[in-house]
């Protein structure tokens, strides 16, 4: 039947140009991805044998048809289901369908505003102590900092009570090792029989298989102690299903506190680092963020009421992921025949979409390359949130946005009351891995 369809699809780069590049764009995609967009428009398609395509975009409609409008149509990919799931189990990241319904209605409250708001005391404490010993007064490569502050941010609130500090320094160690292994097997698909026959993936399910059991043994103690404690493991121990009445099997609740360490930890700090980076190359801007500051607490101690009023501090940490979006791709592919935009696509084509360039995208951006906070202030802000995808969009939302958002603004506002921040990099280098991770930024803390 499909046969007798005539499938359309976008402008198309050729399968000789994309292997000709293939080993550049292994390296580092956007700068190819900027090249194919400006040669071919916002969204570019490319065949893969006979029946197969690929689509890439960069087009506000199509991100919108994908993620909000039709996205029951639209599941991850295997990369994300088959690749990821390897290592990090059936949690909400790697899960679709029914089943990641089920832990989304489950989680959700979890992650509530008043819930969030209950976290933020141990939240703050835990950035101050991590800021206790920054280094000032000389350049810092500051990617690490902002990597061990976000993941003892993630840590301490999920296991408030847990004083090991040993299994956080394991856990964190864990996490890095599989994820440099898993960004070689998604990058070289070609070598993955070496990777298999040198030991690799096995010596890699075995450090995943180490790290659930830490886990499993933090919750083990957590339900053997009794005790009521504030933070997210407690949560997560409360919730239920609303058919059965039932908890979280053991094993779920590990894969979905994976989750929690791998995206809350490594996109704080990378969007905490980009963002420092900027203010440190704009100090009319960093200025106006310690004047809201020092503004907010004349006014109030209360934290949450301070957070509620950083409106340029916010503003700026937008722009920052705007620029710099820690999530900086996506992908879907779809469950059947559909129209997406003017184009007739067959079911399983493979849909990626590029915040980073659709947050530079001229059409919907005006100096596009260019810091400028205001565009998330007053009237701007509605215009702008339209074509704005730091968390995703849709039902797949970033479940930890809010939470993300009060360690980040908590963040900058401790280190700019205390210090003048000062770039010393003029161009800013980054990886994209799975995140958008900065490469080798270099700032200075000089005290106020």
């Amino acid at each position: 039947m499909s046969n007798n369809i005539k499938y359309t699809y976008p402008n198309k780069l050729s399968i000789v140009r994309f292997f000709k590049d293939a080993e550049g764009v292994r390296k580092n995609p956007i700068p190819f991805h900027k090249r194919y967009f400006e040669k071919f428009g916002d969204s570019f398609s490319i065949r893969i044998g006979s029946s197969k395509y690929i689509i890439l975009s960069r087009d506000n409609e199509i991100a919108q048809y994908i993620l909000v409008k039709n996205q029951k149509n639209y599941h991850k990919s295997k990369f994300q289901s088959v690749y990821l799931s390897k290592y990090l189990g059936k949690g909400l990241l790697t899960s679709d369908g029914d089943f990641w319904l089920k832990q989304r209605r489950l989680i959700q409250p979890a992650f509530h505003k008043q819930k969030m708001n209950q976290l933020v005391v141990n939240m703050n404490k835990t950035i101050s102590s991590e800021l206790d010993n920054l280094t000032d007064n000389k350049p810092i490569d500051l990617f690490p900092v902002m990597s061990q502050l976000a993941f003892n941010v993630v840590a301490k609130s999920l296991f408030q009570l847990s004083t090991a500090e040993n299994k956080f320094h394991r856990i964190k160690f864990i996490i890095e090792e599989v994820q440099n292994f898993l960004i070689k097997e998604i990058r070289l698909p070609h070598k993955a029989w070496w990777f298999s026959l040198s030991g690799q993936v096995k010596k890699h399910l075995m450090l995943a298989e180490e790290n659930n059991r830490i886990i499993q043994e933090i919750i083990e103690e957590r339900k053997a102690s009794k005790e009521e404690v504030n933070d997210l493991l407690n949560m997560l121990l409360e919730t239920r299903y609303e058919d059965t009445g039932e908890s979280m099997s053991t094993e779920q609740l590990i894969d979905e506190i994976k989750v929690l360490f791998i995206a809350g930890h490594e996109t704080s700090a990378n969007a905490l680092t980009f963002t420092l980076y900027l203010l440190g190359r704009n100090l009319e801007v960093q200025q106006k963020v310690f004047d809201e500051i020092i503004e907010i607490e004349s006014q109030t101690e209360n934290i949450i009421e301070q957070l509620q009023k950083m409106t340029y501090t916010n503003a700026v940490l937008n722009e920052s992921m705007r620029l710099y979006p820690p999530a900086w791709i996506t992908d879907r592919q779809n469950l059947e025949d559909d129209s997406l935009a003017q184009f007739k696509i067959k079911k399983g084509t493979l849909i990626g979409v590029s915040f980073y360039e659709l947050h530079r995208n001229p059409k919907y951006w005006n100096n596009p390359d260019e810091f400028i906070p205001e565009r998330f202030l007053g009237e701007q802000k509605k215009e702008s949130m339209q074509y704005f995808y730091p968390f995703g969009a849709g039902p797949r939302m970033c479940i930890g946005t809010g939470f993300a958002i009060y360690e980040m603004c908590l963040t900058i506002s401790q280190i700019v009351k205390k210090y003048v921040i000062r770039s010393n990099n003029d161009v800013i280098q980054f990886n994209p891995l799975i995140t958008l991770k900065p490469v080798d930024v270099q700032v200075s803390f000089f005290k106020r």
